[in-house]
């Protein structure tokens, strides 16, 4: 039997005007951006619909502006075609729209959630301090080798398991720029920096993880109605008393993406459903296995056609 999964994208899927047009057409996507704006204490709808590229690279802008979008189109997809899903995921940021969708946390606790989360991670360390950096081709046994080589007591480690042949690494500037150093020795010859603020999910992100952990000890987390794949571990959790845990450890531990796509495929999922802005979810799954069907939804036309 056919099984769907709805999948949320994380950092880099922003770009200005996202969500403007269901705020236009929808009362639901409406009243979900407001409900943002009042949650948050100033416009962020303003953010997502006019920002511009500098203010929505912002990761305090960010993560709420991605998860707001995202849930907006999966509030307007729940009320126009009413489809329901087995499993859900999300990339990193993207895993808090996954709670989201999943009943266990209400969405105005998550999007004050990924504003701090979003701050601390950018204050957790120093600009110019950290970087991240892409290997292509690379496997992870390779990787692990290469970063534990070039380390020498500074921090560098995988950082996101993204598809086969593409996983990124996080850590100190200098620490990084060996990895790369050593990855284009060893055949590995498309090794770059990647655009980001910070290094995400690697030991450095620690003050970032206690921070958070501060804010999610307020939240109270309903029961889980579909099952969602956690980033650190790739395994279904249906279990509202791991949330929180599962969320901290995320903070500073690799994203199984490839490994959670895998899981799902093993799970019956053969239909993947990208909700949110941009296609990056979509890209990664065709890479990580062609046999299943995979759409991306973030505008009316999306939604139209799923309607058929």
């Amino acid at each position: 039997m056919s099984k769907t999964a709805f999948i949320f994208p994380g950092q880099g899927s922003q770009y200005s005007g996202m969500g403007k047009e269901l705020f236009a057409s929808f009362p639901v996507a409406r009243q979900l951006f407001e409900e943002a704006d009042e949650a948050l204490g100033f416009k962020l709808s303003n953010i997502c619909f006019e920002g511009s590229e500098e203010e929505l690279k912002l990761t305090a802008n960010t993560q709420p502006a991605i998860l707001t979008s995202s849930i907006a189109i999966l509030r307007v997809l729940e009320h126009e075609v009413g489809i329901k899903p087995d499993f859900l995921a999300g990339h990193s940021l993207g895993e808090f729209s996954a709670l989201v969708c999943s009943g266990t946390m209400a969405f105005a606790d998550a999007v004050r959630t990924v504003r701090a989360r979003g701050t601390y991670m950018q204050e957790a360390v120093p600009v110019g301090t950290g970087a991240m950096a892409a290997i292509l081709s690379a496997d992870k046994e390779s990787l692990e080798s290469i970063c534990a080589e070039a380390a020498q007591g500074e921090v560098v480690s995988p950082a996101n398991f993204n598809s086969p042949g593409q996983i990124a690494i996080a850590g100190h500037v200098g620490a990084v720029n060996r990895a790369i150093e050593i990855a284009r020795e060893r055949g590995f010859k498309k090794a770059m920096i990647l655009p980001v603020s910070a290094p995400f999910h690697c030991a450095l992100m620690k003050p970032a993880a206690d921070r958070l952990a501060a804010v999610l000890e307020s939240i109270t987390f309903s029961e889980i109605i579909y099952p969602y794949i956690a980033n650190v571990d790739a395994s279904p959790n249906a279990d509202k008393s791991r949330v929180m845990n599962l969320l901290i450890e995320q903070v500073c531990s690799p994203v199984l993406w490839e490994q959670s796509v895998q899981m799902m495929v093993s799970l019956g999922v053969d239909n993947f459903l990208e909700i949110g802005p941009g296609k990056v979810l979509s890209g990664l799954v065709k890479r990580i296995d062609k046999s299943v069907t995979i759409n991306n939804i973030e505008d009316a036309s999306g939604i139209a056609a799923l309607n058929g």
